[in-house]
């Protein structure tokens, strides 16, 4: 754009905008114009504003200054046409960023519309280099315009324009920072009431997933105190390890998205961690280790401590977004001595930190959860059937080739199975299926799903053919029964 700019004219024959500051002798025409006129001019407009060039003479404004340096006349009439309005604005730096208290020059960013190419932008990058040689501005931010859910430009006469008020008013102000956050703003953004009713259930799903975190954790009173409780991070379980680890990869990613202000990938990526590794996966796993262990045995914490830096990092994450919603969740979270627990504004992002980093771990899980939904098929489909209700009553048999990775994988990580798929018992057949109640699935397994063996334990609702009844008659497996003792 400015390559192929071979000019600009910075004069336009208006009655209105900026004036000009030149003034002609009546008698000989020649103009007058000097360092000393410009800043008598600058003085009344800092006091009246440029209407003073209309409401006074020529010599009320120049007083001494009204004589002409070519033939000493002092009758004078005034420029009329005005500055190119686009000069206007593109000095307004001058103002802003060298009077302008707790403000420096050059700016971080200048934001606005994408029809400003040849506008603002252009016209404040040339004033600046010309008169201090370099751009105004460290970073330029563009964006679209508006429009309704149908790609059509808002006005009054359609009746498709939606007030932010309006938005405010039903759905909360962070919602519709939300929608903000979530649009690729540098081309046309559409709004709609049904864009913000689903965007609503995200802004849901979020706020559900920080309220479970803080559940799990308690107060610091009655259970969960970072201060005292927190394990180190190389201590975790593997799972925990693999969700913190989850986190840190979003951490990385999050920060670049702010310094980059791609505040969309923001969006989706901390929706999908919410959604997909926390909901779908670890809190999912991890309800049986936080509900049925000992209070303060060391898995419970483990993964307690996994999902405090998981709750404290996505508040601070969030902040900029749904500032509302985070300063909310901040009030109720226990905090490290090291926080400032007034504000969550007063605290730093998270960082990417090295020693949240396990490859190994986290390849191992991703690897197994990516047959997990082959397995909540199956018991989905036996739970239609009336094969089971819950999960925990099910025991699970995968029939598959011995020799195919993914019954390798199983293999290798035979004690984590139960766990990962939510089931009581899980056997591994390398035989061929006999009976018609099994699934196939796309990796070359198949799953069956029958009744687990045993009897039911009244506290973790886990099968187990080796649970003692209390004094009650009620049955508790040797786990629950070492958690009451």
């Amino acid at each position: 754009m400015v390559k192929d700019r071979s000019d600009w004219c910075i004069s336009r024959q208006r009655k209105w905008g900026v004036p000009i500051p030149i003034f002609y002798c009546e008698d000989c025409k020649k103009p007058l114009i000097n360092e000393e006129t410009i800043k008598r001019i600058a003085k009344l407009f800092d006091i009246e504003g440029s209407a003073g060039w209309y409401t006074h003479t020529p010599e009320e404004i120049l007083g001494e200054l009204a004589v002409c340096k070519e033939c000493g006349g002092h009758h004078f009439r005034a420029e009329q046409d005005i500055m190119d309005v686009w000069f206007d604005s593109g000095s307004s730096y001058a103002y802003v960023l060298d009077e302008m208290p707790d403000h420096r020059f050059p700016a971080d960013v200048y934001l606005e519309g994408n029809d400003q190419y040849r506008g603002w932008f252009q016209s404040s990058l040339l004033t600046s280099v010309a008169t201090r040689g370099v751009a105004p501005y460290k970073t330029v931010i563009t964006h679209g315009m508006v429009v309704d859910g149908e790609g059509k430009k808002m006005s009054k006469s359609l009746g498709n324009g939606i007030d932010p008020q309006d938005v405010i008013k039903t759905y909360g102000a962070d919602v519709l920072r939300l929608w903000v956050s979530s649009v690729e703003y540098t081309s046309d953004v559409r709004i709609s009431p049904d864009i913000l009713k689903q965007l609503s259930e995200i802004y849901r799903k979020i706020r559900n997933t920080l309220r479970i975190l803080l559940a799990n954790l308690g107060s610091a009173e009655n259970d969960f105190d970072p201060n005292k409780d927190m394990l180190k991070i190389i201590d975790l379980e593997d799972m925990d390890k693999w969700a913190v680890a989850r986190l840190n990869r979003l951490v990385e990613r999050v920060r670049n998205a702010y310094e980059n202000f791609q505040f969309h990938l923001i969006y989706h990526d901390i929706h999908n961690y919410c959604s997909i590794d926390l909901s779908k996966l670890y809190i999912d796993i991890t309800k049986d280790r936080l509900y049925c262990e000992r209070k303060d045995d060391k898995a419970r914490r483990s993964a307690q401590t996994a999902m405090y830096i998981i709750a404290n990092s996505l508040i601070r994450l969030l902040a900029p977004i749904l500032s509302f919603t985070s300063e909310e969740v901040w009030d109720f979270i226990s905090h490290l001595d090291s926080e400032n627990a007034e504000s969550v504004f007063y605290n730093d992002m998270p960082t990417f930190d090295s020693k949240q980093c396990f490859d190994e771990v986290e390849e191992k899980y991703n690897a197994l959860f990516e047959h997990r939904d082959d397995v909540m098929k199956a018991l989905e489909i036996a739970r239609a059937n009336k094969v089971i209700g819950k999960s925990l009553e099910a025991k699970i048999t995968i029939y598959g080739d011995k020799k195919s990775e993914t019954m390798k994988l199983f293999e290798q990580n035979r004690s984590l199975l139960e766990t990962i798929f939510i089931v009581s018992q899980v056997a591994l057949s390398y035989d061929k299926p006999t009976h018609d109640v099994f699934n196939e699935t796309e990796s070359g397994i198949s799953v069956e799903v029958t009744q687990a063996n045993g009897e039911k334990c009244v506290r973790c609702w886990m099968y187990d053919q080796n649970t003692a009844s209390d004094e009650q008659g009620q049955h508790l497996c040797e786990r629950c029964k070492n958690a009451v003792r």
